[in-house]
């Protein structure tokens, strides 16, 4: 059967019709059977590769005239197109679930982040299965398909041993995936799958090993057994990096290369990036400046340690992008060597939301302390100057810098109402399909428009059914008239924005906005804001770029027309109803969503190390509670992890240090209270317990660990104040050892295993579990920020 024979519409493709057997002897057979052919896809359909950064703002990358030096990015649109006016959804996971089903966001249940989701259809965090993935659709047309990094679209809930894994990567269309699940991550010790089975890296810190580098080796490594298998079968690469979000983990050498380079403040960079962006052509001549955010000082307003501290962390960041664009260089020289660049359309993209501004105005070591209210003086920062980029630091720049790196736009990630936080740069290359190069296309365009794009280079028809799910229509328009049309008109003529009560409106160059939240405003105040008080912006982005000058005034009867179709957009995608809740979505049990733990206050766990998230792991904060353990130590003592949660820059452990029995509780790195049995665990098997004591009277207060060996009191330690929030995003709880960074530098980093045998941990949690809702604000708006 031919290519023209197959029906591309339902998938998987149905199988063609069996031959009948004409002869009881398969030498008379007549017409004799023939090998069942693999799906195809369509003659000429090209590899793909999809790129994608994170925490990128527009104004970050040389590529679109930024201070960061993306050569890869740079040879790329040399050879290929920058894209102007691409959008993204203002936030991590929804820009993800948009870009891998071409829906927008709410349409496919992702209103916000997978750990904020609620009962509502628009925020669920679930993809409906009549919303197919681009790698299920590629994968059924006969595509090999993989994913390389960071995923942050299954939920919460599901992520842990037992499932399930109908929305893990491998679940939702790519055959091959070798990352992470959750917000961010450690670049020196990550938490990693291959497929659904937990691994570790193969090397650490001093032999050289670094994330981002090695997701793209496990990229180029797959892609080469694809080229020698299967030479004439094109694949699909999605390779989404952890990196530029926080932490800023980086080669010293990297951060070496920008020592100096933006002493000049972030209102000069500003003025640069203006200059180059022109110069490119990426923005017209007459775009402005749009206006600095309230709040944030000018540069020339800081002290000189300020300055310092600034520029240092700017450094850091900078030489954080530069490190993975050479990765992304590395994979395209692979390519290159295997005569497959030619034809593969190659999608980098600049940015999953606007440069992020969870640093604070200061910029800190740590943003979960920050997030609780405690930020770093900039003489903490400078004190810590060496250590910058490397394992004992989780660095975030601050405002100012995002600011910055969102020239020439306002506002950052979270705000969808501005294209601080919504326009990022792209690059398309694809020598066989665009015949110019170094070109520059300013048409109007959206994440959700990478799907039908792909499908339409490929030949491959939208489905209608999949898995026997009706589809429902993909959302986004292809930006393939554009490759070889420059001045060829909008397609995408309308789009809403929306995250967490930020809201905006495009139509045909005129834009309605309204802003709803700051970003790197910790506690919100204890007032409702309501929607109907937010103030709307009205743009005409077709003479103001920028969105620099608000002409609401003039135009009121433009700006009402648009608040209405806003509505009727909103209605139609399941924006409604509108959810600036952040609190009360921390409580799964509030929020309506099914919670791993449930209501359980007892939970038993068996030996081996089960990485689970804070999502899906006991909740001990702001609670008393208790952790058992039966173990067995041998001749030679006890040593090694019982069970831990968090890490270096936050999180507690129950473990054996020189073979006596203690507990640790770090408090976001600032100090570590431990208790400490005051004699070794003698041979044999033994029952231990650390009791935690809450004092209660709000989140965050302190407590008294106990320790106990068969019944008996052993140890004891006074813990001041708590994590209210979070551990981490990037640590897990641990059975038997402790993942990633140590809690305490009572053990080494990795080799800390329990020694002897650990037969079982329970996990008892108290009834006085405290929630103070006015302080919780805090956490809700540091949950939305760092997703």
């Amino acid at each position: 059967m031919g290519d023209a024979d197959i029906s591309r519409e339902r998938l998987p493709i149905p199988d063609a019709a069996v031959p009948t057997a004409t002869s009881l002897d398969v030498h008379e057979q007549d017409p004799p059977f023939e090998p069942v052919p693999p799906v195809r896809p369509p003659q000429g359909a090209p590899n793909v590769v999809v790129v994608l950064l994170d925490d990128m703002g527009f104004g970050a990358p040389s590529t679109f005239g930024g201070p960061c030096r993306m050569p890869t990015a740079d040879r790329l649109a040399e050879g290929g197109l920058r894209y102007g006016r691409f959008h993204v959804t203002a936030i991590c996971s929804p820009t993800r679930q948009a870009l891998l089903t071409g829906r927008n966001h709410h349409s496919v249940g992702m209103g916000v982040t997978t750990e904020m989701a609620s009962s509502a259809p628009g925020y669920n965090g679930i993809r409906p299965r009549s919303a197919a993935t681009l790698a299920q659709v590629l994968r059924g047309n006969g595509y090999n398909t993989a994913a390389f990094g960071k995923w942050h679209q299954t939920p919460a809930r599901d992520v842990s041993a037992a499932g399930p894994f109908d929305r893990w990567p491998t679940g939702e269309g790519f055959e091959k995936f070798y990352g992470f699940l959750c917000a961010e991550m450690n670049h020196w010790y990550p938490v990693l799958f291959d497929g659904t089975t937990a691994v570790e890296p193969s090397r650490r810190p001093e032999d050289g090993y670094h994330l981002s580098e090695d997701l793209v080796d496990h990229a180029i490594d797959w892609v080469r057994d694809q080229r020698s298998l299967k030479p004439d079968n094109p694949f699909f690469v999605y390779l989404p990096f952890g990196a530029t979000h926080a932490p800023y983990h980086v080669p010293r050498e990297y951060r070496d290369r920008y020592r100096g380079k933006f002493d000049h403040g972030w209102d000069a960079q500003r003025e640069i990036t203006l200059r180059r962006q022109k110069e490119l052509g990426v923005v017209p001549q007459d775009a402005e400046l749009a206006p600095w955010a309230d709040g944030v000082p000018h540069w020339d307003e800081l002290s000189e340690t300020e300055q310092r501290s600034a520029a240092a962390l700017m450094e850091l960041y900078a030489g954080f992008a530069e490190h993975t664009d050479d990765q992304v260089g590395r994979l395209v020289d692979a390519l290159d060597e295997l005569d497959a660049l030619e034809d593969t359309l190659f999608i980098y993209i600049l940015g999953d939301n606007g440069a992020s501004a969870e640093g604070g105005l200061g910029g800190t070591l740590n943003e979960h302390r920050f997030a609780s209210g405690i930020p770093d003086s900039p003489e903490f920062i400078l004190d810590n100057l060496d250590a910058l980029g490397d394992a004992t630091t989780h660095a975030h720049y601050p405002v100012g810098w995002a600011l910055a790196m969102n020239t020439p736009y306002q506002w950052t990630k979270q705000v969808a109402s501005h294209f601080g936080g919504t326009r990022d740069g792209m690059v398309v290359h694809w020598p066989r399909g665009i015949e110019e190069r170094a070109g520059i296309r300013q048409q109007f365009h959206h994440v959700i428009d990478i799907v039908p794009t792909v499908l339409e280079a490929a030949g491959i028809p939208q489905p209608s059914e999949v898995d026997g799910i009706a589809q429902k229509p993909i959302e986004g328009t292809s930006m393939l008239y554009s490759f070889n049309a420059a001045d060829a008109p909008d397609r995408h003529r309308l789009q809403y924005f929306e995250m967490v009560g930020n809201r905006g409106i495009y139509h045909d160059g005129w834009m309605a906005v309204t802003r709803h939240g700051t970003p790197w405003e910790m506690v919100q105040g204890e007032q409702r804001r309501y929607f109907d008080d937010d103030e709307w912006e009205l743009y005409d982005t077709a003479v103001d770029w920028t969105q620099a000058r608000d002409v609401s005034a003039e135009h009121p009867g433009r700006l009402n027309e648009l608040k209405q179709l806003f509505l009727v957009e909103a209605a139609k995608y399941n924006v409604f109803p509108l959810d600036d809740r952040m609190t009360e979505r921390e409580n799964p049990r509030e929020a309506g969503r099914l919670d791993l733990m449930g209501d359980r206050r007892s939970v038993t766990f068996h030996a081996g190390a089960k990485r689970l998230t804070e999502e899906t792991a006991p909740n001990v904060k702001n609670r008393s509670h208790s952790v058992t353990a039966r173990v067995e130590a041998g001749e030679d003592g006890a040593a090694g992890v019982v069970t831990a949660q968090g890490g270096r820059f936050g999180g507690w452990s129950v473990y054996f240090h020189q073979g006596r029995l203690c507990y640790a509780y770090n408090y976001f790195g600032l100090e570590v209270h431990t208790a400490r049995a005051s004699q070794p665990l003698p041979p044999g098997v033994h029952e231990v317990r650390m009791d935690f004591a809450y004092d209660g009277g709000g989140v965050g207060k302190g407590g008294t660990a106990t320790l106990h060996v068969d019944g008996a009191q052993v140890g004891e330690v006074v813990v001041p104040r708590t994590i209210p929030y979070y551990f981490a995003f990037d640590e897990t709880f641990d059975v038997g050892c402790d993942r990633a960074s140590p809690v305490t530098d009572d053990y080494p980093v990795v080799d800390n295993r329990f020694t002897g045998t650990l037969h079982w941990v329970r996990v008892d949690l108290g009834d006085d579990l405290c929630d103070d809702v006015g302080t919780e604000r805090e956490r809700s708006r540091f949950k939305a920020a760092h997703d």
